[in-house]
Order: structure tokens, then C-alpha cells, then sequence
């Protein structure tokens, strides 16, 4: 097999379509499809179901495709450090919980930029559940998200604490009277809604910035 293979293998796993990896790559169908089937030929296994709506991996598929997601990021890894220079270049992709995106990074993001203008940072909102997974599945190079984080294929840092307030009804004292308001509406059936306000109990949530391990960025970042 050769890293030609790997990567269109890896291209269409992701798009789940021959047709649309043929044309972001600009050539014909016929041409990805040998590429898939020489790969296949070589390991001896089909790595695609094929039907009319598209390809889906099968088993050996789905057990190829971190190596081959891996070869090529060891790849792009080898042809920036051997460029000319020491100034980071390529894509930096990272991803965060959306107050954090909206609050904490515009500053760190804009000094990042004017310190690596090569640098194409691209930046994934959403939930901390999210945001693991796409490190995990390596569509993002690292994430701000809500800690701890026990993952064993992820690294942590702690980079900020947050402060979490529940706002509540004016009569509502303590974390009793809520549960046992809780407890009340589940009996009764009811259900209502509304904006309260009133007394608050604050928490914290500590933000972690986490990294599949072993993990490559294009260039140092924190926050």
C-alpha cells in the first residue's frame, strides 16, 4: 500500500462518496475508485459496503481508518519541518464550548494571528461531548472544554476556571426547597415554563484545553 491509497481511502471514509472526493479532488470517479480497489486488492479485504446512496466502511475499513488518518498527519508533519525556516504555516483546527468562544478566545485568537499569520486556524463550537469526540476521531487538534477530562488517548490542561450560577424563584432557599419543588411538579404532572428570577447558587466549572495523545499542531497555542 502506499500513503496515495491511504489518503483516498481516508477521503472517502469521511465523505461517504466516491463522487464527492472525485471532485474536491478534481478528477473523474473512475480514478478514486481504482485507487480504493488497488487497497483493497493489497490487504486482501473489501473496506467499503457499496450501495446506490453512497459507501460505508466495513469492519476491516473502520479498523484501517485511524492509521491511515494517522500516516497522513505524520506526512503533513514531515513536509512542515523540513521547510525552510522555523515559521509555523498549515491549518490549525481547534474546538470550543460557545461562551468560551465568545468571551475568552477573541483576544488570545487575535495576538495567535498576528504572531503566526501563516497559521489558518479554524474554529468547531459545541458541547463538551462533541468537542471530545472530534479530538478523538482527529477532525480537530484540540478543544476547550468543560473538565476533568479522564480519557486515556487525551491529554489535559487546565487553562481557566468558570463560575456557573442557577437562578431560581424568590421562595426557593436553599438546594432543598429545589428538589423538593423537583419532586412536587413530578407528582403532579404538571409542567410549566418561564424566566424566573431571584436568588442564585453559584458552582464553578473548571475548562480543561485537551489534545488527543500523541497530538501535532502546526504551531504552540495556549490560553
Amino acid at each position: 500500500m502506499n500513503s496515495i491509497e491511504l489518503g483516498v481511502f481516508a477521503a472517502v471514509a469521511k465523505a461517504g462518496s466516491v463522487g464527492r472526493v472525485a471532485e474536491r479532488l478534481n478528477t473523474v470517479q473512475s480514478n478514486v475508485t481504482q485507487r480504493v480497489r488497488a487497497l483493497e486488492e493489497r490487504l486482501g479485504v473489501p473496506l467499503f459496503h457499496r450501495s446506490k446512496r453512497g459507501v460505508t466502511l466495513t469492519t476491516a475499513g473502520a479498523r484501517l481508518l485511524p492509521y491511515a488518518t494517522r500516516v497522513a498527519e505524520l506526512l503533513e508533519e514531515a513536509r512542515l519541518v523540513t521547510r525552510d525556516g522555523a515559521v509555523p504555516g498549515g491549518e490549525l483546527r481547534i474546538g470550543a464550548m460557545e461562551t468560551v468562544a465568545a468571551f475568552r478566545l477573541p483576544p488570545i485568537l487575535g495576538a495567535y494571528a498576528a504572531l503566526y499569520p501563516e497559521v489558518e486556524v479554524t474554529l468547531d463550537t459545541g458541547p463538551t461531548e462533541h468537542l471530545l469526540e472530534g479530538v478523538l476521531r482527529r477532525d480537530i487538534d484540540g478543544a476547550f472544554v468543560a473538565g476533568p477530562v479522564t480519557h486515556a488517548d487525551m491529554q489535559a490542561t487546565e487553562v481557566f476556571d468558570e463560575e456557573l450560577v442557577l437562578v431560581t424563584s424568590p421562595r426557593v432557599a436553599s438546594v432543598e426547597d429545589l428538589r423538593r419543588d423537583s419532586r412536587r411538579a413530578a407528582r403532579s404532572s404538571r409542567s410549566a415554563s418561564g424566566a424566573p428570577t431571584g436568588n442564585g447558587r453559584r458552582s464553578s466549572s473548571r475548562a480543561r484545553a485537551c489534545s488527543a495523545s500523541p497530538a501535532w499542531r502546526s504551531a504552540p497555542w495556549t490560553a
